[in-house]
Order: C-alpha cells, then structure tokens, then sequence
C-alpha cells in the first residue's frame, strides 16, 4: 500500500501519491484547493490510475506522519526538511 506491489501500481503507492501532493502544495493551501490541484496535475500527466479522495487522505496522512506537512489555520503547508533548510 504504502509501496507498489503487484496489485497497487508504482503512480499510485502511497509514497508516490505523496510526492504528488507535495509538488502540488507550492504555497498554502485548503485540503478542496490541494485535491482539485492534485488531480489536475495527474491528469496532466497522463496518469491513469484511479486515486480516490479517500486514498488522497491517506496520501495526506503519510506526509504528516514523515513530518513532510502540517495544517496551521486550515491550510495544508509542506514543510521543508532541516537538511535542506540548513544549506541555504
């Protein structure tokens, strides 16, 4: 589930859902604003397996459970790694 087997494919893992969503979220915005992005930007990019709002929670869930998302003030906001913060 949360990385692809043979019956989840590799688009549509929860890992990779995950990236998905965090490219989408550029600046803060609401889960409604976050979802109608996400699935705009899938099928810009010809991605062709189903991703229900349901599995898009969940995909929300593994970023905030990796530290990768908060909500502050009803706004989904990526959070950027100490790593990448401490280069710059």
């Amino acid at each position: 589930m949360i990385t692809p087997t043979k019956g989840i494919s590799p688009d549509r893992s929860l890992l990779a859902v995950g990236a998905q969503i965090s490219m989408v979220l550029s600046h803060p915005m609401t889960v409604s604003q976050a979802w109608s992005e996400f699935r705009s930007r899938r099928e810009e990019l010809g991605h062709r397996s189903p991703v229900s709002f349901e599995w898009f929670v969940l995909g929300l869930d593994v970023l905030y459970s990796l530290g990768a998302l908060e909500l502050r003030d009803g706004l989904l906001i990526r959070r950027r790694s100490d790593a990448a913060s401490s280069q710059r």
